[in-house]
């Protein structure tokens, strides 16, 4: 990512020549002023993410601990416990324990109030009790997601996002050496320069080096946006239902598990609709004679493989299902191959349907695989690598700033692009420019519309 710059390159012939690779260079330009301060809010708001999940848990699980016993009580004493320490309450939700030291966490609702209960699992007594996604890593990812604005921030980021890819593949281009020292002035930065020309060495080496993580984090936010995500990308790859061998389906979709904007379901299935209860489909499920209540269900679970944390969601209505769920999405695991989804019927105890990793098309396990490592998710590795990914951004992008700051002319009205004479590679770089800005149609209209906005000015 790249505000500013004073290459120096070897001029083409032609005016018209010169005149594109300058509109190139603008969008460059523009883009960077308008992504620096949402690149900053996503790389601030996501270490406050990264860090609490790491510290309290997402849920705020990992606040109580217990000491692990010979056994465990049934997970139905628990609940008895957590719907005690919220009077009227119903059950929504259980989540198992991570760890033998962890708590079991029950949510329980009172009309549209959420509360999330700690329980001991070998005591089953309730430890504590706390208001669902109220926490600071909730607040976070509100912010990071539509800036407390709903759908009006999810465009703005959404734009953001698609600049951001433009910035990658014109910074790289803009930066590519063409001086003598090749590609060492591009992978080790000149640390004896001073003034601008420090920030610049170092805005280009650790652009370089955080450019291809950026497109990872940024195409993966992207297939969450309202528009290019959920219109297009998200529509196209959600998973099939007629792989659930023709159970009866509800007029709810998967989207209906999470809660509000913060996002608990698979993206491949969060469109998909959910199967329904009442009838005799589906496949063999819990052993004849094992009722469809929650322990026979935690029990089938364990049963399957779910081992550790997983999720459990009660049926919520006369044709709900029980859903039991670990994935990647909700910090459940921390290898995406092992995400799977399986409902029952509440009746019967029949599958109505089980969907894993391997079930997911191209675009699904490509999101699996990039939200675990965008969350942080697959180990102590990956935890420092997105910390230090995060202050790389919010360096870049002050960075970007400062030396655009430093190079404007004194007393400039305008917000003043600055001009470089077009490479030898210009071709090639503004077809890719163009291709990139017309993929994400947002970003796209708001440049056209900048671009214009500033060539009206300058005719002034």
């Amino acid at each position: 990512m790249t505000i500013v710059s004073d290459t120096r390159a070897t001029p083409a012939s032609g005016a018209l020549t010169r005149r594109f690779y300058n509109t190139a260079w603008r969008w460059h330009f523009y883009a960077g002023l308008y992504v620096a301060p949402f690149l900053i809010m996503l790389a601030v708001t996501g270490l406050i993410m990264l860090w609490s999940a790491v510290l309290v848990g997402r849920d705020g699980e990992k606040a109580f601990t217990v000491t692990p016993a010979a056994s465990q009580v049934l997970v139905s004493q628990q609940a008895e416990a957590a719907l005690a320490a919220v009077p009227g309450s119903s059950l929504v939700q259980y989540i198992a324990p991570r760890t033998p030291e962890g708590a079991a966490v029950f949510r329980v609702s009172v009309g549209e109030a959420a509360t999330m209960v700690a329980a001991d699992p070998y005591t089953g007594q309730a430890l504590g009790s706390w208001e669902r996604r109220n926490a600071l890593y909730d607040l976070a990812d509100t912010i990071h997601g539509t800036l407390l604005i709903g759908d009006v921030g999810d465009r703005l980021i959404e734009i953001a996002a698609g600049f951001g890819v433009v910035l990658i593949v014109t910074g790289l281009y803009l930066w590519w050496p063409r001086d003598d020292r090749g590609f060492s002035g591009v992978l080790v930065p000149q640390l004896s320069a001073r003034g601008r020309a420090l920030w610049k060495s170092l805005h280009r080496t650790v652009g370089f080096y955080a450019s291809i993580i950026l497109l990872v984090f940024l195409v993966s936010g992207l297939t969450w946006a309202g528009i290019w995500g959920e219109k297009f990308t998200q529509a196209w790859s959600t998973f099939p239902t007629e792989k659930w061998d023709n159970v009866p389906l509800s007029d709810a979709t998967h989207a209906s598990m999470n809660h509000g904007g913060i996002k608990e379901v698979p993206w491949t299935l969060e469109q998909t609709p959910m199967p329904a209860s009442g009838s005799q489909a589906g496949a063999a499920g819990l052993p004849e004679g094992q009722a469809a209540d929650l322990d026979g269900v935690v029990a089938f679970a364990r049963a399957i493989g779910f081992d550790q944390r997983f999720q459990l969601s009660f049926p919520a209505d006369g044709t709900g299902v029980w859903s039991i769920s670990r994935d990647t999405m909700s910090n459940d695991s921390g290898n995406p191959i092992s995400d799977r989804t399986v409902h029952i019927d509440r009746y019967t105890g029949k599958v109505l349907a089980d969907v894993g990793f391997s079930d997911y098309g191209a675009a699904g396990k490509a999101m699996a695989v990039g939200i675990a490592f965008h969350e942080g998710d697959m180990g102590l590795w990956n935890v420092a690598l997105v910390t230090l990914f995060c202050l790389s951004v919010i360096f870049l992008s002050v960075s970007g700033i400062v030396m655009w700051w430093m190079r404007r002319p004194k007393g400039a009205a305008r917000l003043f692009a600055p001009v470089s004479e077009p490479g030898p590679l210009w071709k090639t770089g503004a077809i890719v420019m163009l291709a990139v800005a017309l993929l994400f149609p947002l970003s796209g209209a708001v440049l056209i519309a900048v671009l214009a906005l500033d060539r009206w000015s300058s005719a002034m």
